[in-house]
């Protein structure tokens, strides 16, 4: 999930995202994918694979952009359509009963009608949310399951799933049903099988907010969803239900999560409003004041944006949790750098460099800041402090972590601003023999996926990189740890590895357990498995693409400005040739390293401190005549 961290112009500095949801396609970002040529295939997934609505806008807008006809027209199959029945099969796929796996598919669940619309005729801590009460369903409860909730109550939660999974396997208590899966998913719960847990809650939730456990199931996948830091789920299931049937335990997360889908379809006013609803005591009201500054920025409304951004930078550091405390730090970090942003949009280099300065050095986001800040220090002259800047993100404390290729081609400008043409020329090369086999490497990765056979490998595009087997590339670890910055790639990754050691506790219980619910629980991980990693794939790709779009524009910025180099030569030559007095005029400067009685110059003797991090400048005079 993706809240964007706002484009930084006109400098060719990627825009950092730190989101709440990755997958929300506008017609820009499917053309952007077009135009770097992934294979339509691809393009195609992801549009189906989104779960987006497009408008009738965004169908005019790829037509006009001339995308594909088969874009077009998965894009079109995604055009506010009416739902199909609740139990009508998808694209001629039989439906599963709830007596064998009781599992939807992916396609049959997101073409599902509204929850709790009329049918049609024809790490990490888990925080648990509070509950509203224990309301059961109407009817008197069959002895075998009265003897299940009180194992479960009585904190026996191995036998309570292992008999409740027995009468969902019988069918014995159809009219039941609800409350079998409800205490089924709970025992789960309590057991630390939480994508297990997560299952047969989803299970109760489709059966629509009139359903008595309703109200009390969709807390629990909140907290779930919150755990594992994957909400995509959530998210879908958020969009089926009228906000008028959100339990108020998990109003505040719901209003959320549904400003984040209005905001992904460019429903801005209605995100805001939404937004707008979570309650300040909740632990995402930050969240949403700060996607209200995200907002206004893309309406235009500049001050107002200044101004969210401004309360989420001025709120105080307390949480309830460590996870929540490392998330308000980098809302507040991001905050900052946005305010910044927007300075040098209008070109206020001067104010824009003072909001990078706010940023903590201890935070995550403090070399991008430093990066940014040199951009701004580059508008402003001041070349000698943007070369400074440039030199902490070459340290050891942040090379090997920190993937901002874009530093050199700054660093080579600043130099060519300088008339150090050599110093330029020997960067550049560099730049092109570090960055160009990466560039090729993920155009070969996207173009795999261009053939009938490479597409049904796309579920296999995460393992390549991700997976058990050391990943033969030439990509630096540094650019997965960006990727990675990607919280809903992460989410999956994170949930990956809460269903691997899920499966390892399966398998450490007893037998009688492990061989009947361990068994189908296997099975539910193991299908669940491969539509993750489908998911995560298609988010990598997704990714790659970005990625390969901006070295190779990095690239051809080089090459501009070698050419610029070459040109320069040229006029030097020139003016040595018709000039008769070439008698050297430059004259050594001798530097004092004590200029002031508040600041100590030491000359820099090529070894890194962590304490001068941030705090470089160069002496450099330059060679321009």
């Amino acid at each position: 999930m993706k809240t964007h961290l706002l484009p930084l112009a006109p400098a060719l500095a990627l825009a950092m995202l730190w989101s709440p949801s990755a997958h929300a396609l506008s017609c820009d970002e499917i053309m952007n994918m077009v135009n770097v040529n992934v294979p339509a295939s691809i393009v195609v997934d992801t549009i189906a694979s989104s779960g987006e609505t497009f408008s009738a806008d965004a169908i005019r807008c790829l037509t006009n952009e001339g995308a594909p006809a088969e874009i077009v027209a998965a894009a079109k199959a995604q055009m506010q359509k009416a739902a199909p029945e609740d139990d009508a099969p998808v694209r001629g796929e039989t439906t599963k009963s709830s007596k064998s796996s009781g599992k939807a598919t992916d396609e049959e669940y997101e073409n599902t009608e509204a929850i709790g619309a009329p049918k049609k005729s024809g790490g990490k801590s888990l925080q648990d949310l509070p509950e509203e009460g224990t309301d059961e369903d109407e009817g008197r409860d069959p002895e075998a399951l009265e003897s299940a909730v009180k194992a479960y109550n009585a904190k026996k939660p191995l036998t309570a799933s292992y008999e409740l999974f027995r009468m969902l396997q019988e069918n014995q208590f159809p009219d039941k049903e609800s409350k079998v899966l409800y205490y089924l998913a709970r025992s789960l719960y309590d057991l630390e099988m939480f994508h297990a847990s997560q299952y047969y809650f989803i299970e109760v939730l489709k059966k629509g907010p009139s359903n008595p456990y309703f109200k009390y199931a969709l807390p629990k996948l909140v907290s779930i969803a919150k755990f594992t830091g994957d909400e995509s789920d959530l998210a879908r299931i958020v969009a089926k239900i009228p906000p008028e049937e959100f339990p108020r335990s998990a109003r505040n997360q719901l209003y959320y999560l549904l400003g984040v889908r209005l905001y992904e379809q460019d429903k801005l006013t209605e995100a805001r409003k939404y937004f707008g609803q979570v309650s300040d005591k909740s632990d995402l009201y930050t969240r949403s004041k700060y996607f209200e500054g995200v907002i206004y920025n893309k309406q235009g409304k500049l001050k107002s944006a200044v101004r969210s951004f401004t309360d989420v930078a001025k709120t105080e550091a307390t949480a309830s949790t460590q996870q929540e405390l490392e998330e308000l730090d980098r809302l507040r970090d991001l905050s900052l750098m946005n305010i910044a942003r927007i300075y040098y949009s209008i070109e206020n280099f001067k104010d824009a460099n003072t909001y990078y300065g706010y940023v903590s050095r201890e935070s995550r986001y403090w070399p991008q800041s430093l990066f940014e800040s040199a951009w701004s220090n580059f508008m402003l002259s001041d070349l000698n402090l943007t070369l400074g800047q440039l030199l902490t993100l070459e340290s050891p404390f942040y090379k090997q972590d920190e993937f901002v290729p874009e530093a050199t081609v700054l660093r080579a400008l600043t130099f060519f601003n300088l008339c150090e043409y050599e110093d330029v020329d020997r960067l550049l090369l560099d730049f092109d023999a570090n960055y160009r086999p990466m560039h090729a490497e993920m155009k070969d990765f996207l173009k795999q996926y261009s053939t009938e056979e490479g597409r049904k490998l796309a579920d296999q595009a995460f393992d390549r990189y991700f997976g058990d087997k050391a990943p033969d590339t030439v990509l630096p670890k540094a650019m997965f740890t960006r990727i990675l910055r990607d919280q809903e790639l992460a989410g999956i990754v994170t949930h990956l590895e809460i269903m691997d050691r899920e499966e390892t506790l399966i398998d450490s219980q007893k037998s009688q357990w492990k061989d009947s619910v361990g068994e189908q629980l296997h099975k539910v991980i193991a299908e669940d498995r491969e539509r993750l990693k489908r998911r995560a794939g298609l988010a990598l790709l997704q990714e790659m693409v970005t990625m390969t779009t901006y070295l190779g524009d990095l690239l051809t910025q080089a090459e501009i400005i070698r050419f610029e180099v070459i040109d320069a030569k040229r006029g030097i030559l020139n003016y040595m040739m018709t000039t008769t007095d070439l008698s050297d005029t430059s004259k050594e400067t001798e530097i004092d390293f004590s200029v002031s009685t508040n600041k100590i110059y030491w000359p820099f003797n090529g070894e890194f401190w962590q304490d001068e991090l941030g705090y470089y400048r160069y002496t450099e005079q330059g060679s321009c005549k």
